[in-house]
């Protein structure tokens, strides 16, 4: 009974103190009771920026040469290989001309065969023992045969496959002791200053993409968007995607290489959006976020979603409203601290 009687007061004297507190008239904390914080602080609006149609295509080279030789022949020598810089006039290819000698031999035979029968013609044409006719027959024969002889010397120089331009070789299709055929490629050379990156754009956006227009590129192996312009809309679709060939010219980089994947950015209008300095993120494990003042000029973190990134600043898609104040520029800032702002906004 005694211990049953000490629970009783000990719940009764609990419950006096608790009627007490609560009849207490001690105020609320109030904001100024709040840490407080200097920093910088930004009304967001929304504002003007470009609306962008993203297309995906790949990095390739305006100038793309494919070597072959002009003989038929086996390949005596080749001297490079895929990835190996080349210059203009570089030899690149020996083909082993055996008919072009023979050409030459026979021609060269030919012609002194010819010389001999002007020689003797211009005698009797000087005796009247043949007429002006017959004459002009055989220097027109002498006139063939010289041409023959030049024909087969530059068929002879052609046995040394020279490189058009300079380059990197991306493809190597025969090998030495293979044979060469005229028209059939051996090598292919592209040059790298020279790109392009080739997409294709749906008939729906292709009205608003004209020549000389700036495209933002993106390499997303490179993590870099580059500055291209519009070289060539090509006025006919596909007939199976109807879709329309673009090609955006780049300027040449050490880092881009043609067949890299690449995004191009098509300015096609305006549209609304909030845009913040990349400065005033904060970012977590993946995750970004702002500090936004509430009613009262307190702290409050707020995940927010990004959108596209504009140099220095970045689009908010989600987590931020027109109106909202956002709080930065000091690393001490915490939910729940009242902030005085530096820039007296």
């Amino acid at each position: 009974m005694n211990n049953i009687k000490q629970k009783l007061t000990y719940i009764t004297l609990i419950a006096a103190v608790t009627s007490l507190s609560a009849c207490s008239d001690e105020p609320a904390p109030k904001a100024a009771n709040y840490p407080t914080a200097t920093a910088q602080t930004m009304t967001v609006q929304q504002q003007a920026v470009p609306a962008y149609y993203t297309t995906s295509g790949t990095v390739t080279s305006d100038h793309r040469v494919s070597i072959s030789s002009r003989l038929s022949g086996y390949i005596r020598e080749l001297t490079v290989r895929e990835g190996d810089q080349v210059k203009a006039g570089q030899i690149l290819v020996r083909v082993d001309p055996v008919d072009a000698k023979q050409a030459l031999i026979q021609a060269k035979a030919d012609l002194a065969d010819a010389e001999a029968d002007l020689n003797r013609y211009k005698e009797l044409f000087k005796s009247g023992a043949v007429s002006k006719q017959q004459l002009s027959k055989i220097e027109l024969r002498y006139t063939v045969a010289k041409s023959q002889v030049k024909q087969a010397s530059n068929q002879l120089s052609y046995a040394e496959v020279r490189s058009p331009v300079a380059g990197v070789v991306v493809e190597k299709r025969l090998s030495q002791g293979d044979l060469a055929a005229p028209g059939m490629p051996i090598l292919t050379i592209e040059d790298p200053t020279s790109l392009l990156v080739e997409t294709y754009v749906s008939e729906g956006f292709i009205s608003k993409i004209h020549e000389n227009a700036i495209v933002d590129v993106t390499i997303p192996s490179l993590h870099q968007t580059f500055e291209g312009t519009v070289r060539q809309v090509v006025q006919a679709a596909d007939p199976v995607s109807h879709q329309f060939l673009v090609k955006v010219a780049l300027k040449a980089s050490a880092d881009i290489h043609p067949g890299m994947f690449a995004q191009a950015g098509f300015r096609v209008g305006e549209r609304q959006a909030i845009i913040v300095p990349q400065s005033t993120l904060k970012t977590h494990s993946g995750l970004h976020a702002v500090y936004v003042l509430d009613a009262h000029g307190i702290s409050q973190y707020r995940l927010v979603r990004l959108g596209q990134t504009l140099g220095d600043k970045v689009e908010i898609v989600a987590g931020l409203h027109d109106g909202d104040t956002i709080v930065w520029g000091n690393p001490n800032i915490k939910t729940g601290m009242k902030i005085q702002a530096e820039n007296g906004k």
